[in-house]
């Protein structure tokens, strides 16, 4: 039995919100005495269609005569339909009609003042739709009675309500014979023929039928009224307003696809209607030919158009063509995406809404082209465009409208020009087809094909012009610094961005970005940085040009040339583009031989799409054939899921997602919990969470008590129920970077410093702040803070103008950058200017430009500073003696000479730093330290300034105070270290490591097929590192909130993650996105093994209150449960038995976790009470190696008797065990020991045969927390948060 949906539980509902039939008041068609003028147009204006008319026949005040709103089977005949009820009750009406009668001569009685009486039914109209301004928007021309035959139209409207959430409508207009004897209606007359005006006798009336709707779905609705037209306009006064309420309700009951690659389609008879879901929830609904304005505007108008929306002008668009205004217009808006545009937005604008236009705010509008005079006249400042000839002209002279940055500008067209826009010339290869809907499934095709292009070019371009605002922000406290990326400009860009960064749009902008929203531009940014930017990202050393950068600059002979054309450019339309090649304007499509490189246009392919068939709807519409309609849609829905393939969980969700929508329309609350539920653990990004919210909280007892009854259902419930109230809205302000007004101590410095952009990283900053109060009170004076920040900014300033020689270039490395350029000075090796870059220090040698290489600073044996006797002056001079050369390089700096001596001497002491521990993070610090001295020194201007830099000489400190050299052994086996938290402001420990091995795959590009390594911080972060080359493959994202406790790899294309807060998250390793999440665990996710190879498509976890679950990889189900004793800390599998660490015991279980034998640690330990920490199964020796908390031994027992005596190894000098790792024959333990007498991160490398510790590593200053396993050739470990670093270790 179906059960009633609760009372208070809101459904969602379909596609339609409201359908109205509008058309003239019947009392004004009776004759010439009583036509009224229309109101608004009482002053004289004269309507489009009275210009437009041959005849100036009568201009009418149309009205609504009639409006359907879902639902059309109310709540009774539901209960009716559930008990089985055989009679055909008459539904609950859910429309109203003007009641049809006599006319009488008072006026003030049509419909617009709103139906009243006991003849008319009072229905709830949605929100932002205005029954009063309805009319008008589907006649904006007026209502004419013609004197002949006309056409059908189709126009589409956009309605705001006050709240600024839009509704979509699409309106068709046709005509219908005005009779002498009736009007409109084939059936009996209403009223005596006499009455009839002769001028109207034999004319045609318009009406209208328009659908409203929350979905922009603008193609689909207009083959939807197509259909119902061939019904209108032959059918009888009693039929009208049933087949437009059969046509409503078939609507109605259509749901909204979910977001992604499953679109609806629905038999409207004779045409197949397609409805197209959003590609993803963020993104909006694109149905809507996008190429529509790149067919009406050239590429450079189209720009300018972008530009005016993008600095949020009042634009008024202008046509002949009613539909194009409002096509073109979301076309462009459509554009702009992931950018939004938030002001009025009122696409079609009557004759009586001309005064609109008046409005002092940002705007976009439309309006017939025959008003164009009259608006331009009447209001100054707008941007009047005319889609009908192309043109875009200002109502005023003092406009300035900027142009796009010129070099995103030339893309944009050259990639533009590049597109195919004609479906004719892709069907002329083609036979003619002979279906009607094949034919439209194959345009359909092609436009999809073509959309996916332009919205790749148009987020392209929004790329490459707002790429570098995250260079510029903080993300920590939320700020930007505006002035310093207006100073990164090219001069004629800056009137561009100047207007930009004051819009609304470009705040949300910034907004996501501070929210790190992986949203359509994140993505593409990331798919096109280069590889450079990549590695950027683990660098603390702030960014200069490479010499790769200072070549491409040189190569581009025409780049400074371009840059001063565009200060002057008053239009980029009126100029013509350099490089451009000819456009081919009979085949729309360049030849790729005459692109010039790096312009092609976009390779995009769509992503698959794939359609589901609406069952068809049975009338009448009484309960009873609803849920008829409903059970055919559930068993449609359930039959597509049984043939899907198992890995198939993209399609699976949708599917869910329907099949969920359906039982809840039903009434079969469980039913759509369930359904919910495993959509949940499918695919997190589309899981309703407010509707299921809803849904539990309108419950019933009895309901809870049986859905209680049902495992996967429970979880589910509580979660929501035990949900607290509504969190506070976190603060998302966007604060812009000001200089501080008052005097800063240490804490507020550090947060001015790292807003500013100058450092991140705490552990400098607070460097900077000693040097700045040397022998001062310990605070910051504004000024001081004033005068750092303009002397940074002039050093970055000063370093990128330098242009080096390209003879100098070819012995550089492309990724070197030069930090420091000295004067001019006289040195042993000639006269010219010093450089360092971070690799070595050169001679740009003056006269005949050349290149004098003086050494790296790994080359550096000795630095002095010193005088040397020039004359009768002692002149300071820095003095360098190289380890491969005898000679010692001399530089007269004079008075650079002892700020360039600190210098030398930090980056040599990074150098070696580096060296030693295999580690570049020191180099990038030290660079740092060198810039922070040169401002430092140019800051204070005083005689004590190189005391106060000499506080930044960090590491040539640590060089003379402690002995630099490690352990031999560590000195062999360490490979490389790498730094995830770089870019932060603290380190962060690493909790988890896991390396995936790389291979091709049909869903994987070549560069994402590279094995990876994945590393888990603190809080629910996630980086993942390309492990060829160590660099970052994907910078951080997060999965929930709380600590990560494991991670395994499952299927080689997903990476499962257990969670503190009791969830595993499972990362697509493709999309590198997190989009299922399995709750079944009701506590901390500790340990994940997947199965054996007898059965891969299982995966093991383990929680702490002890329950192991068994999940079936494909489905996501829980195959099996049990649980065991004590909190179980890790879990693995071996000789089909599941070996569970219990901390009070190591427990071996079948895979039903039947009990095969157990090890007490009790029985073992009995002089003090431990635990076990972890342990290691060891199968060619049958051993388990275990560590106990307390104690510096590893213990190994033999897997045939646990009962015997465990042999015993000690491990020198370590106080904590952390972790263990089988690789090979050895057994790597990591944790905290001593070493030259000071506690640091250790690493036991145990021999698994001789039993014996073969190698102690040190190598963390923290304690080592993880160890994972690379291919068994290397070996990384993770140390705590005082270092946050990870180590790369070979495997002998």
């Amino acid at each position: 039995m179906a059960e009633a949906a609760p009372q208070h539980l809101a459904l969602p509902s379909g596609l339609l919100e409201l359908c109205a039939l509008l058309g003239a008041p019947r009392d004004s068609l009776r004759g010439p005495d009583q036509v009224r003028t229309p109101r608004g147009n009482r002053g004289g204006r004269r309507s489009v269609a009275q210009k437009r008319g041959g005849t100036h026949l009568p201009s009418l005040d149309p009205e609504v005569l009639s409006v359907f709103v879902p639902p059309f089977v109310s709540k009774e005949d539901s209960q009716t339909a559930g008990a089985n009820c055989v009679a055909l009750t008459k539904t609950k009406r859910r429309s109203f009609r003007k009641k049809r009668e006599k006319p009488r001569a008072e006026p003030g009685n049509g419909l617009p003042e709103g139906p009243r009486g006991p003849d008319s039914e009072d229905v709830c109209i949605p929100n932002g739709v205005d029954l009063l301004a309805l009319p008008q928007l589907c006649f904006p021309g007026g209502l004419c009675v013609a004197s002949e035959p006309k056409e059908d139209g189709v126009h589409f409207l956009v309605l705001t309500d006050v709240c600024g959430t839009r509704t979509y409508g699409v309106v068709a207009q046709f005509y219908r014979p005005l009779h002498g004897e009736h009007c409109f209606y084939n059936g009996q007359a209403h009223w005596e023929p006499s009455r009839l005006s002769g001028s109207m006798a034999g004319g045609f009336v318009p009406y209208a039928v328009c659908v409203v709707s929350r979905f922009p779905y603008y193609n689909a609705f207009r083959d939807c009224l197509s259909c119902l037209l061939t019904h209108l306009k032959s059918c009888k006064d009693f039929e009208v307003d049933n087949h437009i309420k059969d046509f409503a309700a078939k609507l109605s009951l259509i749901p909204s696809p979910p977001p992604g690659p499953l679109h609806l389609v629905y038999n409207m008879k004779p045409l197949q209607v397609v409805f197209p879901s959003r590609a993803d929830p963020e993104s909006p609904v694109i149905d809507l030919d996008l190429h529509l304005p790149l067919l009406c505007f050239r590429p450079e108008k189209t720009l300018q158009i972008l530009t005016c929306l993008l600095t949020e002008q009042r634009i008024v668009f202008f046509s002949s063509n009613w539909a194009l205004l409002t096509l073109v217009t979301e076309c462009f808006l459509a554009y702009l995406h992931p950018l939004q545009w938030k002001h009025t937005f009122v696409p079609i604008l009557s004759g009586q809404m001309l005064d609109f236009v008046m409005a002092p705010t940002s705007f976009l509008m439309g309006c017939h082209l025959d008003h164009y005079e009259e608006v331009s006249k009447e209001a100054d400042g707008l941007i009047l465009i005319n889609i009908d000839n192309g043109s875009i002209t200002y109502s005023s002279d003092n406009m300035d409208v900027p142009d796009v940055p010129l070099l995103a500008a030339q893309t944009f067209i050259q990639r533009v020009q590049g597109l195919q826009l004609h479906h004719e010339l892709d069907r002329t290869r083609l036979p003619a087809s002979t279906d009607l809907n094949d034919g439209r499934a194959c345009r359909r095709a092609w436009q999809q094909r073509l959309n996916a292009q332009i919205q790749q070019l148009t987020l392209h371009l929004l790329v490459s012009i707002f790429r570098e605002v995250k260079n510029h922000l903080n993300y920590e406290h939320r700020v930007f610094n505006s002035e310093e990326f207006l100073n990164t400009r090219a001069p004629g860009d800056q009137q561009f961005y100047k207007q930009v960064l004051e819009t609304y749009m470009f705040h949300a902008f910034l907004k996501a970005r501070l929210n790190r929203s992986m949203d359509a531009f994140a993505q593409m940014d990331l798919n096109t940085q280069s590889e450079e930017d990549r590695t950027s990202g683990l660098f603390l050393s702030p960014k200069r040009p490479t010499i790769e950068k200072m070549a491409s600059r040189k190569t581009s002979s025409q780049h400074a040339a371009r840059r001063r054309m565009v200060v002057s450019m008053p239009n980029l339309q009126d100029v013509a583009v350099p490089e451009l090649p000819p456009r081919n304007s009979s085949l729309r499509k360049m030849d790729t031989a005459d692109r010039p490189s790096g312009s092609t246009a976009l390779n995009v392919t769509p992503q698959a799409t794939y359609t589901f068939k609406i069952p068809e709807i049975h009338f009448p519409l009484v309960a009873q054939c609803v849920q008829a309609y409903y059970n055919d849609c559930v068993n449609l829905l359930s039959k597509a899921m049984n043939c899907l393939a198992p890995d198939n969980s993209v399609l699976l969700a949708r599917y869910l997602y329907l099949r969920g929508l359906v039982h809840l329309m039903q009434g079969q609350l469980l039913g759509a919990l369930l359904d919910f539920q495993s959509l949940y653990k499918t695919d997190l990004r589309i899981f309703p969470a407010d509707l299921v919210k809803r849904m539990v909280e309108s419950m019933s007892g009895p309901e809870c008590a049986q859905a209680e009854q049902t495992p996967e259902l429970r979880r589910l419930i509580s979660e929501f129920l035990d949900q607290p109230g509504e969190a506070p809205k976190a603060d998302d302000h966007v604060k812009n970077f000001e200089l501080p007004r008052k005097h800063m101590q240490l804490e507020d410095f550090v947060q001015r410093v790292q807003e500013s952009g100058i450092v991140k990283d705490a552990s400098i900053i607070s460097r900077l702040f000693e040097a700045l109060t040397v022998g001062h009170q310990k605070l910051i004076d504004p000024e001081t803070f004033k005068e750092l920040y303009t002397c940074w900014k002039k050093i970055e300033a000063e370093a990128q103008e330098v242009s080096l020689p390209a003879a100098v270039m070819e012995h550089l490395d492309k990724n070197e950058c030069v930090y420091k350029l000295s004067r001019s000075v006289k040195t042993s090796r000639g006269v010219g200017k010093l450089a360092m870059t971070q690799k070595r220090l050169l001679l740009l040698t003056e006269g005949t430009p050349g290149y004098v290489d003086i050494s790296t600073f790994r080359n550096i044996e000795e630095v002095r500073s010193t005088t040397a006797a020039i004359l009768f002056l002692r002149v300071p001079t820095l003095k360098i003696k190289m380890v491969s050369k005898k000679e010692v390089f001399e530089a007269n700096l004079k008075t650079e000479c002892d700020l360039w001596h600190l210098m030398v001497k930090e980056m040599w002491a990074g150098k070696k730093l580096a060296d030693v521990h295999k580690d570049p993070q020191y180099i990038q610090q030290a660079l740092t330290h060198v810039l922070l001295m040169d401002a430092v020194v140019s800051t204070l201007q005083t005689p004590g300034a190189i005391y106060a830099a000499s506080k930044l000489s960090y590491f040539d400190k640590m060089k003379n105070e402690m002995p630099m050299a490690v352990p031999k052994t560590t000195a062999e086996t360490l490979k490389h270290k790498i730094n995830p938290s770089a870019g932060e402001t603290f380190p962060q420990a690493v909790d988890v490591l896991l390396y995936t091995p790389g291979h091709l795959d049909p869903a994987e590009k070549v560069g994402d097929a590279h094995p990876k390594l994945w590393c888990a911080l603190s809080e629910g972060k996630v980086i993942v590192f390309d492990a060829s080359s160590w660099t970052i493959h994907q910078h951080c994202f997060r999965v929930g909130t709380s600590r990560l406790n494991c991670m395994a790899m499952v299927e080689q294309n997903q990476v499962w993650v257990g969670s503190e807060d009791s969830v595993i998250y499972i990362i697509n390793i493709h999309s590198m996105s997190c989009n299922k999440q399995l709750s079944d665990h009701r506590t901390s996710v500790t340990g994940l093994v997947q199965g054996s190879t007898l059965a891969p498509s299982q995966v093991y976890s383990c929680s702490l209150d002890g329950t192991v679950l068994a999940w079936n990889v494909s489905s996501l189900q829980v195959t099996r449960r049990f649980q065991l004793s004590g909190g179980l800390s890790s879990i693995r599998l071996h000789g089909g038995c599941l070996w569970c660490c219990t901390g009070n015991s190591i427990t071996v279980v079948t895979t039903n976790g039947s009990l095969c034998q157990e090890l007490q640690i009790k029985e073992n330990f009995q002089e003090h009470s431990t635990s076990f920490l972890g342990f290691q199964l060891v199968p060619e020796q049958e051993q388990l190696w275990a560590a106990c908390a307390g104690y510096d031994d590893i213990y190994i027992w033999g897997l045939r008797d646990l009962a015997r005596p465990p042999h015993r190894i000690h491990l020198p000098d370590c106080s904590k065990v952390n972790c263990m790792l089988r690789v090979k024959k050895q057994i790597w333990v990591g944790g905290t020991g001593l070493s030259q007498g000071k506690s640091k991160g250790k690493i036991y490398v145990i021999s698994a045969e001789r039993k014996e510790v073969e190698k102690e590593l040190v190598a963390h200053t923290d304690t080592v927390k993880t160890l994972c396993s690379a291919e068994d050739r290397y070996v990384l470990s993770g140390s705590g948060r005082e270092e946050g670093k990870i180590a790369i270790w070979n495997v002998e």
